[in-house]
């Protein structure tokens, strides 16, 4: 992927705890993490590692859809850490 290139990254708590980690754009890149920050650490390791994979394959990495961070998305985060950390069970 190009340094200037975005995957969606979707972080989904689990009832149980933790949060099961999937990118809609990267087909079968699954991974999870007990707290926020470990899915996010997880994510970027799974990533590289199906980049890697892909290139090793000589398939094209999928370019998925472009998006910017918004200033809004960007408040929210320290707010979606905090529950990762709080052991939040989910809706």
């Amino acid at each position: 992927m190009s340094d200037g290139q975005q995957v969606e990254v979707v972080f989904e708590p689990q009832p149980e705890g933790g949060f099961t980690v999937y990118s809609p754009d990267l087909p079968g890149m699954v991974t999870e993490g007990d707290t926020l920050d470990q899915a996010t650490a997880n994510a970027r390791e799974a990533i590289e590692l199906y980049v890697e994979s892909m290139r090793e394959r000589g398939k094209q990495v999928p370019l998925g859809v472009v998006r910017r961070n918004s200033p809004f998305l960007r408040e929210l985060a320290p707010a979606a850490r905090d529950l990762g950390r709080s052991g939040h069970q989910g809706p």
